[in-house]
């Protein structure tokens, strides 16, 4: 296992996208991608997969990335903005999400998620977000 699915499979315990029974399967600076198969935990009251469900898997994704691509010296992150456009919706199968860094800078990083249908190849969703970089703060 590479450093970055272990460091992130750690802070994995317990969170939210535990719950949701995300997975991981690559993660490194400036990429990660993930898994979930789809449950009735996963869809909204229509029978449909819940948007609520698909930000999550994206938005995880693009923070454990931000975790792995933190600066040297830097301390932490936090989201300071994010999107989300929806194309399309899943009942069954699995839904991947692969997360890349558009920029990484020392005040900021921009990432961009897609989430896919492994049953029908199709583009669930598309996401982007915006993370400040955090930085120890002098005595």
């Amino acid at each position: 296992m590479s450093y970055g699915l272990a460091m992130i499979t750690a802070r994995h315990e317990g969170t939210l996208p535990q719950h949701l029974g995300m997975e991981w399967t690559r993660a490194e600076r400036g990429l990660v991608e993930g898994r979930f198969v789809i449950e009735k935990r996963h869809l909204a009251g229509n029978g449909f997969l819940h948007a609520a469900t698909l930000v999550a898997l994206m938005d995880s994704a693009c923070g454990y990335g931000a975790m792995l691509s933190l600066p040297d010296g830097a301390e932490s992150f936090t989201t300071i903005e994010l999107k989300s456009n929806f194309l399309g919706t899943a009942r069954e199968g699995e839904v991947t999400c692969r997360a890349v860094m558009v920029h990484g800078g020392r005040a900021t990083q921009v990432w961009d998620a897609e989430a896919r249908s492994s049953v029908t190849g199709k583009t669930l969703a598309l996401f982007r977000c915006t993370q400040m970089v955090l930085w120890p703060r002098a005595a």
